[in-house]
């Protein structure tokens, strides 16, 4: 296991490495002056601009560029924001807990809704109930997150006043009501695909022979579903929430434009409009970093979970 760790955080830095140059290549392909953004489009004299270049080295070849760029990230410094005249880590540091919470409550409510229906469907297999589940399901991952967002927007905000549309609270309680509906939104989709995965493991799970015998030997059947079938069928549905990290991720960018939140999405989306390319670099790094640490965790709870897996 130990090896297989250091073999995955040694492909994880090389990663990085690739990640890190496709996105200040395609930063910096981007049009517009770096010096007049940090101006604040204010008129500046020609000596004023070319004083703003060399002091961020922007008149340096790209490679020194980014080679600058990378000593401070591996110092933990991701630049300093042209618009906002901030550190982007702090920035990042300030915008990431309503991020995380975003997530975890779209997580939660995946969890929560998507394993029980997908057993439901599974157990009652070509009944009404899995025909409505499937179906359902099927009219989740048709729809885009932003649809979903606004759908939701509609009904429960305009049309029947329950949760709030936008911003977020001043407390945990009224901050939890404003995160409802966009945590909603994002899980949908997630809901979806991990209900599908869950009942097609299990109907392929309960088919086989030792649960078959498990039922013989007159086993309850909650016992026989959630003790035998569920635990052998954990890792398919492990391995799909370990990939939605990457929607997720993309997901919250979406939902918190829509929904008015200021984490992580709307950074960067701020940050492209401005072209405040260290905004936009950093950001999406952090992002990146975090979307691979995470399935390397869920790679080592696969052995964790079923110990006949061996690296």
């Amino acid at each position: 296991m130990t090896t297989f760790v250091i073999r995955r955080l040694v492909q994880i830095i090389l990663v990085l490495m690739v990640v890190s140059v496709i996105i200040f290549s395609m930063a910096h392909l981007a049009p517009g002056d770096p010096a007049l953004i940090m101006m604040g489009g204010k008129q500046s004299s020609p000596e004023v601009l070319e004083n703003v270049r060399n002091k961020y080295h922007l008149n340096d070849p790209l490679i020194k560029q980014y080679t600058y760029w990378m000593t401070g990230v591996l110092r933990g410094d991701l630049g300093e924001s042209y618009k906002m005249k901030q550190s982007v880590t702090d920035m990042i540091i300030g915008r990431l807990p309503l991020t995380i919470q975003l997530a975890a409550m779209s997580m939660f409510f995946t969890l929560l809704l998507a394993v029980p229906l997908g057993i439901l469907a599974a157990v009652k297999k070509s009944t009404i109930v899995d025909h409505v589940a499937t179906s359902l399901a099927l009219v989740c991952l048709s729809s885009p997150v932003f649809l979903t967002g606004i759908m939701l927007i509609l009904v429960f905000s305009y049309k029947l006043q329950w949760l709030p549309a936008f911003g977020i609270g001043n407390s945990v309680a009224e901050n939890f009501k404003f995160m409802l509906l966009p945590s909603i939104a994002l899980s949908l989709n997630m809901i979806a695909l991990n209900m599908k995965m869950t009942r097609g493991s299990m109907i392929e799970i309960m088919d086989t022979q030792y649960i078959k015998t498990a039922r013989s030997k007159g086993m309850p059947q909650n016992t026989v579903i959630l003790k035998h079938g569920l635990k052998n069928a954990i890792i398919p549905i492990l391995t799909v929430s370990s990939l939605q990290i990457g929607f997720l991720m993309v997901g919250t960018v979406l939902v918190e434009v829509t929904f008015g939140i200021g984490g992580l999405g709307s950074l960067i989306i701020n940050a492209v409009k401005s072209s405040d390319y260290p905004v936009v670099q950093g950001t999406v790094l952090f992002m990146v970093t975090v979307f691979l640490l995470i399935n390397l965790i869920v790679d080592i709870l696969y052995a964790v979970i079923d110990p006949r897996i061996k690296y």
